[in-house]
């Protein structure tokens, strides 16, 4: 879906794209910053939630800490994401290796802020796993497609940037009002729209494989 406006987003960035290149910074360095973020994203989500567990420690105060710290991290890696690219496709020849290496680390970092979030208790342990598997098997069904040679992009309730984006939403819901359970409810429909959106890349690979074996 939001993947539909990426040609407007990808020249927003580009001019933050060439000041990256001024300061010397490369896709590599941009793509390792990135995973970082993510990384440390899922453990503030992690610590965020022990932290509700000891409310003698100002436990409360820790948590909405932790929590603004983990949305801001998820959102600079996401934003790092698109530099990296950015970058790529202005001034360094892309390749094959890293497009694989970006999609792959792309994986860790989502892994990151799902197991920060089954971790810390802030959604239920069952709709956080089939949300975590739901979005890696999204971004494999593209894959072996496209691999095929069927294009995906773009094909799906929910791809990468939507899932973040409302994880990153019911965060500020949490920070703001935390007795809505935003990043619960948010996880059962990540859950939800993630396994559907598989099923709609099935149905959608089926239906091209089968027209072209009839032609």
């Amino acid at each position: 879906m939001l993947t539909k406006i990426k040609k407007t987003v990808q020249s927003w960035i580009a001019a933050e794209a060439r000041i990256a290149h001024k300061a010397g910074l490369t896709p590599n360095t941009v793509s390792a910053l990135g995973v970082i973020l993510g990384v440390v994203s899922g453990f503030a989500y992690w610590t965020a939630g022990t932290a509700l567990t000891n409310p003698a420690n100002q436990g409360y105060y820790l948590y909405r800490v932790y929590l603004f710290s983990a949305v801001l991290l998820m959102m600079a890696s996401g934003f790092c994401d698109a530099l990296d690219g950015a970058l790529a496709r202005l001034y360094v020849k892309p390749s094959a290796f890293g497009g694989f290496l970006d999609s792959l680390l792309d994986r860790y970092v989502e892994a990151s802020v799902y197991c920060g979030l089954i971790l810390g208790g802030l959604c239920d342990s069952l709709w956080g796993l089939l949300a975590l598997i739901g979005s890696l098997l999204t971004s494999y069904t593209r894959a072996r497609s496209e691999a095929a040679g069927v294009p995906m992009e773009t094909i799906g309730i929910v791809e990468r940037a939507e899932r973040l984006l409302i994880i990153a939403v019911a965060s500020i819901f949490n920070l703001v009002w935390p007795e809505t359970s935003a990043l619960r409810w948010s996880t059962i429909i990540l859950a939800l729209a993630t396994n559907f959106t598989v099923l709609q890349r099935v149905i959608y690979f089926n239906k091209k494989v089968s027209s072209q074996q009839k032609k």
